[in-house]
């Protein structure tokens, strides 16, 4: 199998080609997977779509976590 190069969270990395999301999360061991949203060239996706979410060479991947505030 080829592999593909993909940029996370700023970083080229390469990893093999038909990797999902949520296999990409577990080999950057994103903490707390299910609080994530991921950007996937710019398209939002949310945890229950990255196992179902197949990488492509050139890919810019990023790892958003929304937190929550209040007022004073």
């Amino acid at each position: 199998m080829n592999n593909m190069k993909v940029t996370v969270s700023g970083e080229l990395k390469e990893y093999k080609d038909g990797t999902t999301l949520l296999e990409l999360v577990g080999a950057e061991n994103v903490e707390m997977p299910e609080y994530v949203t991921a950007s996937v060239n710019d398209e939002l996706l949310g945890y229950h779509e990255f196992e179902k979410t197949e990488l492509k060479d050139g890919d810019v991947i990023e790892f958003l976590y929304f937190m929550g505030g209040g007022c004073i």
